[in-house]
């Protein structure tokens, strides 16, 4: 039997379920690499995956695509790791520095900024470096590991997931797994299994991480982070598609 290809995002909200995964016997039946998520998605859309924890933006990217999990990576009001960092209010922001690192967190500050606060500033893609700015009206989309700690370091930090929440009043799905071709059924209950047993032992795993004076960690994987794909996030996925298509 082939084993079924698998990409993951390499941050500290995967975790847990690269704990299931690792110490569960799914380990035998796939083969996993860990990447940023636009690596991951453009991975899923090269067929060199078939399955990818992505971020949901790029599965417009996709031919086919099916959800193949119960878990993503999400939240319902402020996850606390993806922002738009400023020196100003968002309405005087004259231009917006994007992550090249997510399609997702990129399209969402853009859907925001169109639909929530009506402000139409330059996007600047492919900045030299994008996380910092001379400029005072020059804002950044930042999303993962790196905005840990920096929040106070900004006199404006837009948190995307609780600026959606205001706008639609809904949870938001940031990543979910995604197939590109069908998947069995009894992989995809055993691969459940595996992310629920991650899960459930995010305890453990934070005993493991290094700590942070400046980032909560339990409170971030216990508490902001909102891993089940509920009946409400799946409707924010479709929501959030609609607006990025129409962008």
């Amino acid at each position: 039997m082939n084993k079924i290809r698998i990409s993951a995002v390499s941050y500290t909200n995967t975790k847990p379920f690269i704990y299931g995964i690792e110490n569960t016997p799914i380990i035998n039946k796939i083969e996993m690499s860990l990447d940023t998520p636009a690596d991951c998605a453009q991975k899923l859309i090269d067929d060199k995956v078939d399955i990818g924890l992505i971020p949901v933006a790029a599965t417009l990217s996709l031919p086919e695509w099916n959800v193949v999990s119960d878990y993503c990576i999400g939240a319902d009001g402020p996850v606390n790791s993806v922002f738009i960092f400023s020196n100003c209010d968002i309405h005087e922001v004259q231009a917006v520095q994007l992550d090249p690192q997510s399609r997702t967190s990129n399209n969402l500050a853009r859907v925001l900024m169109r639909n929530f606060w009506k402000v139409e500033p330059q996007l600047v893609f492919r900045a030299a470096d994008y996380a910092e700015s001379i400029d005072p009206n020059t804002a950044f989309v930042q999303i993962g590991d790196r905005t840990f700690g920096k929040k106070e370091k900004y006199s404006f930090a837009y948190d995307l997931s609780e600026e959606w929440k205001k706008f639609t009043g809904l949870p938001f799905v940031f990543a979910a797994w995604i197939a590109n071709k069908p998947i069995s059924e009894e992989f995809v209950d055993e691969f459940n299994r595996s992310l629920k047993f991650g899960l459930d032992h995010r305890q453990q795993l934070l005993e493991s991480l290094p700590h942070r004076a400046d980032f909560d960690l339990d409170d971030y994987l216990m508490h902001r982070l909102d891993f089940n794909l509920t009946a409400d996030k799946k409707e924010a996925l479709h929501l959030f598609l609609d607006y990025v298509r129409s962008l």
